[in-house]
């Protein structure tokens, strides 16, 4: 599996976000930047994208992922620190 794959099932999932995929073979760091986090606790952010690949979880195709979840406003005040 690719990055481009990744990103596309969170995509189809996840209306309305911004992807970015970096990894290769069972191993990604999934970055979302999503209107739908707002109000969410982090616990509840990651599991709407382990819904969009716990598919590709229980085949095995996917074996380890880093989820970082960001409201909008989050993501634009963490650019402006440098923290992206």
């Amino acid at each position: 599996m690719n990055p481009e794959d990744v990103k596309a099932l969170v995509e189809a999932g996840m209306n309305d976000a911004e992807v970015a995929v970096e990894g290769a073979g069972d191993k990604f760091d999934i970055r979302v930047v999503s209107p739908a986090f707002e109000g969410l606790m982090p616990v509840k952010k990651q599991k709407l994208v382990y819904s969009c690949i716990n598919d590709k979880i229980a085949d095995g195709t996917i074996h380890a992922v880093n989820i970082q979840t960001w409201t909008p406003e989050e993501w634009d005040k963490a650019r402006r620190m440098g923290l992206n």
